[in-house]
């Protein structure tokens, strides 16, 4: 079994961060309003307690649980910050896609095993991000459910992620 103690301590980092990236790209590839924000975070944030549960397997439950605490949500965020800190709105995207690619080669060379199911959860993760909320229309009505430029995001994290 795969545990942190796998991992270098940077690498583990990437690791808990890429949850939080994957929802991030497709948050950061079609900003949405506050209320779709919020609706963006939530689904993050539900898939992150679903995956406390364990069903997608030990490593996947283990970056869920860290991300669920408070240091670790302080850390993960401190992180994403750092990726992102200094770019233009329109780099943002590419920098957390670049970022996860990273996570994916690091996954794939540490613990083959378990890629798959990690790579699979962040894949959900970022669906369930460009599903949370309705994009486009006014006050709630129209718009669609997940607009041309988060399914291209989604298309480009399935690539990277081999998903």
């Amino acid at each position: 079994m795969v545990s942190k103690n796998d991992f270098s301590p940077v690498e583990w980092k990437k690791l808990v961060q890429a949850p939080l990236l994957a929802g991030f790209a497709v948050s950061a590839a079609d900003p949405t309003s506050f209320v779709g924000a919020l609706q963006e975070a939530f689904a993050n944030a539900n898939q992150l307690a679903e995956a406390k549960s364990g069903a997608s397997g030990e490593l996947v439950k283990s970056i869920a649980e860290e991300i669920l605490s408070s240091s670790g949500r302080a850390e993960a965020r401190e992180g994403i910050r750092s990726i992102v800190q200094g770019a233009k709105l329109d780099e943002i995207k590419g920098k957390a896609l670049d970022a996860l690619k990273e996570t994916a080669e690091i996954i794939d060379r540490k613990a083959p095993g378990e890629a798959a199911a990690f790579k699979g959860w962040l894949a959900q993760i970022s669906k369930a991000v460009a599903e949370a909320g309705t994009e486009g229309g006014f006050l709630g009505f129209g718009g669609v459910k997940v607009s041309d430029v988060e399914k291209a995001t989604l298309g480009e994290i399935s690539q990277i992620l081999g998903a």
